[in-house]
């Protein structure tokens, strides 16, 4: 019998054609709500989803014919991947899609701000032409560290190569990936040299809130804070914190504590005390989750994806 997938969310439909043409039935659910995908999830041997819908341990009970679930992107918080696991069932995703698109857009929010560039711009469309005080500074010889060293972290160093500033990178689950422009390190090497601290790391128990206060203050240096993973892996009000008594520089956050599981919103932004101080503030530049979000990598997390399924699933 042809194993049939069920497609909960919008991908590019490189996927549909490359799955199809191998011999699967794809079942387009995409407007379909949770209700209703439990209702049906037992008719499926395999899933393709971002975020909309959380795979946790009561929907993967229903879905007694599932093979495989397919995530078209990188982190794996929406999906219970252990009792997955558990089950017999392989958990795919496709990081190496988007590690480019994450990888500029990091070193682009640097660039705008180390050169008030952003501000800048606004000033002179209004006819301000400030330029002392609008002198910015250079990344090179600059410490930057790289906490998480996959496909985002290591994508972000090779793009720092050209700019003359020392790599530090620390993973606690990867060793021996040090090379002429990264070195690896422990965290006391990081605390004690960083200027700017980039954060590339999973969603997970482990990292839930990782920058606090505490996190925050081991630094030896005042230091610039890049967030292109997840927003809950920054506790805001400590952020905020770190910005009012100058322990963090400046931040650029692509990611906030404040989204919803999918991606797709956000609470009422305006009516969040610490996201309109954030909001007022210069020194932090902010953009909804689009660090991966590039045509080039809608494509390719779809199509990567796809071979992964067909690598490892008999249609």
């Amino acid at each position: 019998m042809t194993k049939q997938i069920l497609l909960i969310d919008t991908v590019h439909p490189v996927l549909t054609k490359k799955l199809e043409n191998a011999g699967f039935v794809i079942i387009d659910k995409t407007k379909a709500d949770k209700q209703e995908i439990i209702n049906i999830i037992n008719d499926y041997q395999g899933v393709v989803l971002r975020s909309r819908i959380t795979f946790n341990k009561d929907i993967i009970d229903k879905a007694q014919n599932l093979e495989f679930i397919a995530r078209v992107g990188a982190g794996m918080e929406s999906i219970d991947t252990e009792y997955a696991k558990s089950k017999g069932i392989i958990c795919l995703n496709s990081p190496e899609g988007n590690r480019d698109a994450v990888a500029e857009h990091c070193l682009g929010m640097l660039l705008s701000l180390s050169n008030n560039i952003i501000r800048a711009n606004r000033q002179v469309k209004q006819g301000q032409w400030l330029r002392e005080e609008n002198r910015g500074f250079e990344i090179k010889d600059k410490t930057i560290a790289i906490i998480g060293y996959g496909n985002m972290g290591s994508a972000f160093a090779e793009r720092l190569r050209g700019f003359g500033c020392e790599i530090l990178a620390y993973d606690k689950y990867k060793t021996n990936f040090g090379n002429d422009y990264v070195a690896e390190c422990n965290m006391d090497k990081i605390f004690n040299e960083c200027d700017i601290l980039s954060l590339h790391v999973p969603l997970t128990e482990e990292t839930s809130f990782l920058v606090d206060t505490h996190y925050i203050n081991n630094f030896k240096k005042d230091i610039v804070l890049i967030n292109s993973s997840r927003g809950q892996v920054v506790k805001t009000t400590d952020l905020l914190n770190g910005l009012e008594k100058g322990k963090i520089k400046a931040a650029c956050l692509d990611v906030l504590e404040y989204e919803d599981t999918s991606f797709e919103y956000t609470k009422k932004l305006t009516d969040i005390p610490e996201f309109k101080e954030l909001s007022a503030m210069e020194n932090v530049i902010m953009s909804p989750h689009i660090a991966g979000w590039t045509v080039e990598s809608k494509f390719k997390l779809a199509d990567i994806l796809a071979d992964k399924i067909i690598a490892q699933i008999k249609p």
